[in-house]
């Protein structure tokens, strides 16, 4: 039986868009699309991907955990109005999107394509090159899609533009029928722990367990209307997905999603205007990443942010100072930041908090033994275990038996979310996050977690931004070494042995970097998360 509160996100978005047909629900530079609209154009979109023969393929309830019963629209886009449309209208058309990393090239992309078998792509203009040279090696793909997103980039052969395939639907296009809870999300990783794989969630789990949507459909179309002037902002690309969890989430407040001018890059100038001119309530930032900019932007320039009350953090970690300047900034600001990834959603949370760092775990967060045998109890506090979900966590990864089995693995009849987190239980009953397994580093017998070192390289006031790694070394195994990069503002570069003082007043000793590169600056995602493998790259000839 499905469980109670259980939603389909497009049939949400369409009951919330029947009550407030005329409030903003996506605004960018150049569009200013009400409820209606969006609700119109994801409708057309849904008719242009059934013309094409897209849709559901098998009853979703009688496929394997780890196989799609969706035929798939890949979305190859930066922000803007279009991705969010082509989510919705995917789901409308019983299909089901697949987000594409824009900074792949091209053999990355042909993998992301072709592990999900493709049958249609959303392309902007400017990704064009990279996709025409994988297109021959894609049988699957049958519909390219593309949007004109101002780099002048001349239409694909074959091709159909975007803005054409929409009018071309004759009529008000009709309504979405037969949507299901038991529809997929698909959601790629970032590959940053090995190749991108497909998480696959039943879009009713995906609701609850990641954005807390819970209560009848009439109770949140009732909440969501009866609100007025939540307006939200998603700094990270919509190709991750806290940007679109966060969107996804502001609709079904009743809210708006904003975008600023430029959505290929983080400006902190543009942002800050946007949420100045749009009076924007809520902003979505990934960790020191993008807080640390903005905050240089705010002490540069007056801004008028009276008007936002929420910051939103995930994905990289948020430090304590850097809270406790937002906060400074603007003292109205509520600062709430999520533990979670892909394969669990949000486990835990953290405020503005103090200099202790820490997580409230959610009642559905588990922490599991470093066998992943049974689960460890609050009381057994400074045992560090794996990072767990249970409830209502995804069915598989996409096309992958074995992987399924081992992320999600089923205790004492219980089914588990294990996306590869070290964690351990505090006296408080919250969470200390140690670090991600994949960039642990063992060094002289020691295990050190890569994020904890970062924090204290980056709470030097001359270090911009740090990444660590281990590298081999004939006495320690591996020898911690970071990558760091100087504040534009720093007086002058601190030398090894300042920093290495600096690290001893807050980690122990056997964590403190054996040596330092220095780099222009230190390469992330777009979403601002860890370039590991650029580390490495820098840190082994070095």
């Amino acid at each position: 039986m499905p469980p109670a509160g259980d939603h389909n996100v497009a049939g949400l978005h369409e009951a919330i868009a029947a009550e407030v047909p005329d409030r903003d629900c996506i605004v960018t530079a150049e569009r200013r699309l009400s409820w209606a609209d969006v609700t119109d154009r994801s409708r057309r979109l849904a008719a242009v991907l059934r013309r094409a023969g897209l849709g559901l393929r098998a009853e979703p309830a009688a496929v394997e955990p780890w196989a799609s019963p969706h035929d798939h629209l890949a979305l190859y886009l930066v922000n803007g109005n279009e991705y969010l449309e082509g989510m919705l209208g995917a789901w409308k058309a019983r299909a089901a999107s697949v987000n594409v990393n824009y900074r792949y090239v091209a053999t990355e992309l042909a993998y992301v394509l072709g592990d999900c078998r493709a049958r249609a792509i959303l392309v902007g203009g400017r990704f064009t090159g990279t996709l025409a040279t994988v297109l021959p090696d894609l049988p699957d793909l049958e519909l390219v899609l593309q949007v004109d997103d101002g780099s002048g980039a001349p239409l694909l052969p074959g091709a159909v533009a975007y803005e054409a395939a929409l009018a071309s639907v004759p009529g008000p296009p009709e309504p979405p029928v037969g949507l299901s809870p038991d529809d997929r999300y698909v959601l790629y990783t970032g590959g940053t722990t090995g190749m991108p794989k497909g998480v696959l969630w039943r879009q009713g789990d995906f609701l609850a367990t990641c954005l807390g949507v819970s209560g009848t459909a009439d109770a949140l179309v009732a909440a969501a209307a009866g609100r007025s002037g939540l307006r939200t902002l998603p700094c990270a690309p919509f190709m991750h997905g806290a940007a679109h969890w966060n969107a996804i989430s502001g609709w079904i407040s009743g809210g708006a999603v904003v975008l600023p001018e430029d959505p290929s890059r983080l400006d902190p100038a543009d942002v800050l205007a946007t949420c100045q001119r749009e009076q924007v309530t809520a902003l979505q930032i990934v960790g020191d990443a993008f807080a640390r900019p903005l905050l240089d932007e705010m002490r540069r320039s007056p801004y008028d942010l009276s008007q936002l009350r929420f910051l939103l953090s995930g994905g990289a970690v948020l430090s304590a100072p850097v809270k406790a300047a937002l906060v400074e900034a603007l003292p109205q600001l509520r600062i709430v930041d999520v533990l979670g990834s892909s394969e669990t959603g949000r486990q835990a949370t953290a405020g503005a908090g103090g200099p202790t760092p820490g997580f409230r775990p959610s009642d559905t967060a588990a922490v599991l033994s470093a066998d992943r045998t049974a689960e460890l109890e609050p009381g057994q506090v400074g045992e560090i275990g794996w990072l767990a979900q249970r409830g209502r966590v995804p069915l598989g990864y996409l096309g992958d038996p074995e992987k399924t089995a081992r992320t999600f693995p089923v205790i004492d009849g219980v089914r588990y979310a294990v996306a590869g987190d070290h964690v351990r239980w505090l006296p408080d009953g919250r969470l200390e996050l140690l670090g991600r397994d994949s960039v642990t580093i063992n060094t002289g017998g020691e295990k050190v977690y890569a994020e904890e070192v970062e924090q204290a390289l980056t709470s030097h006031p001359a270090i911009a931004d740090a990444l660590v790694v281990g590298r081999a070394d004939p006495h320690w195994g591996q020898a911690v070494v970071a990558v760091v990069a100087l504040r534009a503002d720093a007086a002058a570069r601190p030398d090894d042995e300042e920093l290495r003082a600096h690290c001893r007043r807050v980690i122990a000793g056997y964590k403190v970097p054996k040596a330092f590169v220095w780099a222009d600056r230190v390469e992330r995602s777009p979403a601002g998360k860890p370039d590991y493998a650029w580390a490495r790259s820098v840190v082994e000839p070095a």
